[in-house]
């Protein structure tokens, strides 16, 4: 098997397409995935609008894509217009598959320019051709898929076409999504409508087959494998409620009354059959309801079972406990390429700044009073943000801090570096907070959830291990999502085995320098983000989380745990103490710098230009954590 080492670079203003190779430095210290999107995206000049033609855009695997255990999954990286920050966000399914087998021996391709109308790139035996697409304009993510009956394609929807920041990619129809952060606003931008794999997966050779038939096995019986075969990630909403983390009507409360209606019981309740796809582990099945087909146009609610991000932002979030309309909103979402997190968050703002008398609704072109647990209500919305058709719906598809900074309100919805926060409220878990505030993308639950390991952490954890934790899941993920593997095998696929499958292609790569590979990677990112502006005041914890924002009622029926687990919000000198250790342990500096030292280590000392804020005071510790 041929170890992928080139790339397609495609200039849509040009119309052109070459393939290059990937420089061989670059390879050997960033794989794929995130950090080699990473160290192309550095490449760039400082301060690019993310929304014009500089900006980069990759859609990039890794060498074990399609091999690996788990579902196949490709990389999005661009900078984002959400945030201003780097942004790399992960889509799955059948089109990360076939993107890996289309892209032959290329990790993927870096776009840049603008095209003059809509075009697609299809992707076929490693080359990209540059194709009209106008007829496509408009189309959501369902209808745009069906166009290409025999291709896996990934696509904006309306949503990516109007700008709205924070627009996905959609692939599979619409059943999955590089959601977070704007990656679909930066490809509207570019009149980039979809990119189409023509190509099957690759084939797994013998001697990677029978490592993931192990790897497999090892991770269906870790935690997160048993988990998952429970009821993939529907069960966060039961996990999160009972643990007094679920972010409730506009992170107003912590748990939901109507949790129950929510979860994997109601799901399994709901669906017709569950059915798996041939992959064991992770993830890699669907709970659907009625059997319908939802690409080609007719969707019905009942059809597909929201995953764990929808129930928890268009349900707790927005005071709606019925199933059904639950999953309606989340294919709405779906279809218009819209993520679902900040969607949620952004209908829980307007509602919260309503009721605040911040905002009149009658005055932004909504003929309707907003109000939580009303899902038509939120279904409006949703659709006026996603084609910025009213004034109000215009304001919210900049995002909620945007909108705060407009009309007022930067205490009610919580963000970080511009981003909504999903799926956990951290005045449950100190740690979330932490990595809400240090996530390299903005307010993140995926870079780390230490709030699962705080859940049962003994009393007088003390910060500088809440920090490591935080970190050291970081550095894990990040070396994951340089392989593009599921991150939910990060529990259980550690840098020794990486070096089995590497070694398995016939490409040796020393496990020591693999379990680097994260923590490189993740200080790249920082020196981006330090370089687009970034300073400590960034990593940030939210106004809205300093204070508490429950009823007296929501504490009672907390059994007290509001008060046992932060209710009374974050103490802002508490963490500040806490980013203090984070800091120490990363080896920065007091302003959040990664220091001369740290880059050395890290084989970084060349990269840093003259914009690049490099710290110069002492690092703490060396860590040489196990950070794939």
């Amino acid at each position: 098997m041929t170890v992928p080492d080139r790339a397609l670079r495609v200039d849509l203003s040009a119309g052109r397409v070459r393939s290059e190779p990937v420089p061989e430095e670059w390879l050997a210290r960033y794989v794929g995935g995130k950090g080699l999107g990473a160290r192309y995206c550095y490449e760039m000049e400082p301060g690019v609008d993310p929304e014009a033609p500089a900006n980069r855009l990759a859609f990039l695997v890794g060498p074990l894509t399609g091999h690996l255990p788990g579902e196949p999954r490709y990389a999005a990286v661009t900078k984002s217009p959400l945030t201003g920050a780097f942004l790399d966000s992960y889509g799955g399914g059948s089109f990360a598959s076939r993107l890996a087998g289309s892209l032959g021996d290329h990790l993927g391709m870096v776009v840049e320019g603008a095209a003059d109308a809509p075009v697609a790139l299809s992707l076929a035996g490693g080359e990209a051709t540059i194709e009209p697409a106008g007829d496509l304009r408009g189309l959501d993510a369902a209808e745009t898929d069906a166009r290409f009956p025999d291709s896996a394609v990934a696509c904006v929807g309306p949503a990516g076409e109007a700008g709205v920041r924070y627009a996905t990619i959609a692939s599979d129809g619409g059943d999955h999504h590089a959601g977070r952060g704007g990656a679909g606003a930066v490809m509207g931008s570019k009149n980039l409508k979809a990119v189409v794999a023509r190509d099957p997966p690759p084939e797994t050779p013998p001697a990677l087959r029978e490592l993931r038939e192990r790897d497999e096995g090892e991770f269906a019986d870790s935690d997160a494998g048993r988990w998952l075969a429970a009821g993939d990630t529907l069960e966060t909403v039961s996990f999160a409620d009972e643990t007094g983390v679920l972010p409730t009507r506009g992170w107003q409360a912590r748990r939901f009354e109507g949790a129950e209606n929510l979860g994997v019981e109601r799901a399994s309740e709901r669906a017709a059959g569950r059915e798996r796809s041939d992959e064991a582990v992770p993830g890699g099945f669907r709970i659907r309801a009625g059997g319908g087909d939802r690409s080609g146009g007719g969707s019905d609610p009942d059809e597909t079972v929201p995953r764990g991000g929808t129930p928890i932002a268009l349900g707790a979030g927005l005071g709606i406990d019925d199933f059904d309309a639950v999953a309606a909103l989340g294919d709405v979402c779906d279809r218009l390429g819209i993520d679902v997190i900040s969607a949620g968050n952004a209908v829980a703002w307007a509602v919260r700044a309503s009721e605040a008398g911040l905002i009149d609704p009658t005055d932004h072109g909504i003929d309707r009073k907003l109000a939580f647990g009303d899902d038509s209500a939120a279904r409006t919305l949703i659709e006026e943000i996603a084609s910025r058709s009213t004034p109000l719906g215009d304001a919210l598809a900049d995002g909620v801090e945007s909108a705060a900074d407009r009309f007022g309100g930067a205490d009610l919805v919580p963000t970080v570096k511009g981003m909504e926060l999903g799926s956990y409220d951290p005045r449950g878990a100190e740690t979330m907070a932490l990595a809400f505030a240090t996530s390299d993308r903005g307010g993140c639950h995926r870079r780390a959830r230490p709030v699962e390991t705080e859940a049962v952490a003994a009393p007088g954890w003390s910060p500088a291990e809440r920090a490591a934790a935080v970190a050291d899941e970081q550095d894990r993920r990040a070396a994951l999502w340089c392989l593009v593997g599921d991150d939910f095998l990060a529990e259980s696929f550690g840098p020794a085995a990486a070096a089995e499958w590497f070694a398995a292609l016939g490409d040796e790569r020393d496990p020591d320098d693999l379990r680097l590979l994260g923590e490189r990677t993740w200080t790249l990112t920082r020196l981006f983000n330090l370089r687009e502006g970034f300073t400590r005041a960034d990593d940030r914890l939210p106004e809205a989380l300093t204070r508490n924002t429950e009823s007296g009622a929501d504490r009672e029926r907390d059994g007290g745990a509001s008060g046992d687990r932060g209710g009374d919000g974050l103490d802002p000198a508490s963490f500040e103490t806490l980013l203090d250790r984070y800091y120490e342990h990363r080896g920065w500096d007091g302003e959040g710098r990664p220091t001369a030292r740290l880059l050395d280590r890290l084989g970084l000392s060349h990269l840093p230009d003259a914009a690049t804020p490099v710290g110069s005071a002492a690092e703490g510790p060396d860590t040489d954590g196990d950070s794939l």
